[in-house]
């Protein structure tokens, strides 16, 4: 009985498999969907389009990329949480939706340990402290320097409650006297404008939505939340140069698709994507905005997601911070 137990499940697992397998190479049968968590513009769309634009010419589907912002990226995290786990709806995200809201927001739509199948970390990019040209500050020390002062009235973007943007700028002017007004904008491109226009004063934002605008000089570069310069900005220091060490604000994205999607699929997407990064054309686009291609392993993008909820965590608990 036993034996023929245990034959029952290798025949079993081997259907499966080569169901699976077929599966697959079925797949895309039809266009796929690409959820961005944040408006077009901003550094995951970025992403998003370079990779859907290579994916749909090598495997004959249009994969077309449909933005669902709002919420600090959980409405559009959410959307792929809920697709149908067909290989049909996959997502771009970040930290926030992915490791942080879950510690900030008393309610959360999904559960991403539970709800979401991470396929592959695409891309990374060093954040980038810039400030308006208005603000009497070139470098991070001068900018400490005025938020020491409790007379200060000064305000900072952020692409929303709980993103990176939002906890490293909060950690950088938490202990300051000064009177520090956190404004939340509706992504990076959005935030960028508030600077150059001296809307606010200040922003911690990925570097590929900031760099630009400072080479034209519309706005400055005052730190890069980085261990190493930048080679797009060798002149602007480190946080870490001026002695701001419990900032490090990696701005990864990377690609998710609904928990119950195939592995054989989940697998099948993840090769494809690996290819598209290897490609030297994508890595010049990526290059040329200021990000650099990584095509990280399932476990290995867990394993960042767990240092973020490390770093993040004792900050949040530290200053009992929560969104409603």
């Amino acid at each position: 009985m036993l034996r023929r137990t245990l034959f029952h499940c290798i025949a079993s697992a081997a259907l499966a498999a080569h169901c699976g397998l077929l599966h697959a190479q079925a797949w895309p049968a039809k266009p796929v969907r690409m959820i961005v968590p944040f408006p077009a513009g901003s550094t995951p769309d970025l992403l998003a389009r370079i990779l859907t634009d290579r994916l749909s010419v090598r495997l004959g589907q249009a994969f077309v990329v449909e933005n669902r912002n709002g919420a600090a990226g959980n409405i559009g995290t959410d959307v792929v949480a809920k697709a149908a786990p067909d290989g049909y709806t996959v997502g771009v995200s970040i930290a926030g939706p992915l490791a942080i809201n879950p510690l900030l927001f008393k309610s959360m739509p999904y559960d991403p340990a539970r709800d979401l199948k991470l396929i592959t970390v695409a891309a990374t990019q060093p954040s980038v402290l810039v400030a308006s040209n208005k603000l009497k500050a070139s470098g991070p020390k001068e900018l400490f320097a005025l938020l020491s002062r409790k007379e200060g009235h000064y305000s900072f973007a952020s692409m929303g409650a709980g993103t990176i943007s939002q906890m490293g700028m909060y950690v950088l002017t938490a202990e300051s006297p000064a009177d520090v007004v956190h404004v939340p904008y509706a992504g990076s491109g959005a935030c960028s404008v508030a600077v150059m226009s001296g809307e606010v004063d200040f922003a911690l934002l990925p570097a590929a939505a900031v760099v630009p605008h400072i080479r034209s000089g519309k706005m400055k570069a005052l730190g890069v939340a980085d261990s190493k310069r930048m080679v797009d900005l060798p002149g602007v220091p480190t946080l870490t140069e001026a002695g701001v060490r419990n900032v490090a604000a990696d701005a990864w994205i990377g690609v998710v698709a609904p928990a119950a999607t195939p592995d054989a699929i989940a697998d099948r997407l993840r090769g494809e994507i690996l290819q598209v990064l290897a490609e030297p054309a994508v890595r010049e686009k990526l290059r040329v905005q200021s990000m650099e291609a990584v095509g990280s392993s399932p476990a290995e993008f867990r394993d960042v997601l767990d240092r973020e909820l490390k770093l993040w965590g004792p900050v949040i608990k530290q200053y009992d911070i929560t969104i409603q």
